[in-house]
């Protein structure tokens, strides 16, 4: 399996930054995965990062080293997330729950499918054009499917997530055969929210996604200004294993059966939220990326 990946998150006007996003991987198989920690409730920070750590760590239970069953794995692990959030709002006697959106994919052999609810999304581009986006779970999106039809509708508002009282909603896509060059974007609404399909699709289509997600960013930060919202992609290209490598990117060709590599932190949650690092998270997520562009250059 051999992919190009790459994840910057940004905040934006904001006082804190709720969002996470990472990836792990067997030889022959990979998990991406994004949450949005809801304003508006307490702790969204921690309610996303219980939600990537929750199926992270499932992930790496079963995947031996694929899973048996994508679409069931998600189900399952999604509301695992769920349960872990409401579980730790109840241990700490809090009146109201944290909160997320997610955004989850697993890509195993020729196929990718994923899950999402709330209002982060996944983009698949083909051939410079749009194959296929998640719809959002707010009224907004889903007013013209005759769910509600309403003149005006903030974008904000979502009927579902993780972490609140009530079963959360979700949906799920897959599993969509990949060709070579074929792109996988994951972002919050931060992204979206400023910039549009076309614009993203145009970025993504015309650039590796090391150059097109920074870029993306940027723009998204530039039309937020001031009181725009965090900014959080994650983004990879396939390679079909008869190709040249063209992505230069991460090859599991080399992992042994029943090791993971991943770029999702362990958890500070047994000692207290305070000790959730930002700055340590970021900076791990720079490291990163700059091996990935290390390992390219070398190659090239």
């Amino acid at each position: 399996m051999k992919f190009s990946v790459f994840q910057v998150s940004r905040k934006g006007g904001r006082e804190n930054n709720e969002d996470r996003m990472g990836y792990c991987y067997t030889r022959e198989s990979g998990l991406f995965v994004l949450a949005d920690g809801m304003g508006g409730h307490p702790e969204g920070e921690v309610a996303a990062q219980l939600a990537l750590q929750t199926i992270s760590a499932l992930y790496q239970k079963e995947a031996r080293p694929t899973i048996r069953d994508t679409a069931a794995f998600l189900t399952s692990a999604l509301m695992a997330a769920h349960h872990q959030i409401i579980r730790y709002a109840s241990e700490k006697g809090m009146l109201d729950t944290p909160r997320t959106t997610l955004v989850a994919a697993i890509l195993q052999g020729t196929g990718a499918t994923w899950v999402h609810c709330g209002d982060s999304r996944l983009y698949v581009v083909r051939d410079g054009e749009l194959l296929t986006r998640t719809r959002d779970h707010s009224y907004l999106e889903q007013q013209g499917n005759g769910v509600i039809k309403l003149a005006r509708i903030n974008r904000n508002i979502l009927f579902t997530c993780l972490g609140s009282p009530t079963k959360p909603v979700f949906d799920i896509a897959g599993p969509v055969v990949l060709q070579q060059g074929d792109k996988l974007l994951l972002c919050s609404d931060g992204l979206w929210g400023s910039l549009s399909d076309d614009e993203i699709v145009r970025e993504l289509a015309s650039k590796g996604v090391s150059d097109a997600v920074p870029d993306l960013v940027e723009n998204a930060l530039r039309i937020g200004g001031e009181h725009g919202d965090n900014v959080t992609v994650l983004a990879m290209e396939w390679e079909t294993p008869d190709a040249f490598e063209s992505t230069r990117g991460v090859s599991t060709d080399s992992i042994m059966d029943g090791v993971f590599a991943s770029t999702i932190q362990a958890s500070m949650l047994d000692t207290g939220a305070d000790e959730l690092d930002e700055a340590t998270i970021e900076r791990s997520i720079a490291e990163i990326n700059e091996a990935i562009r290390r390992s390219a250059a070398r190659k090239a």
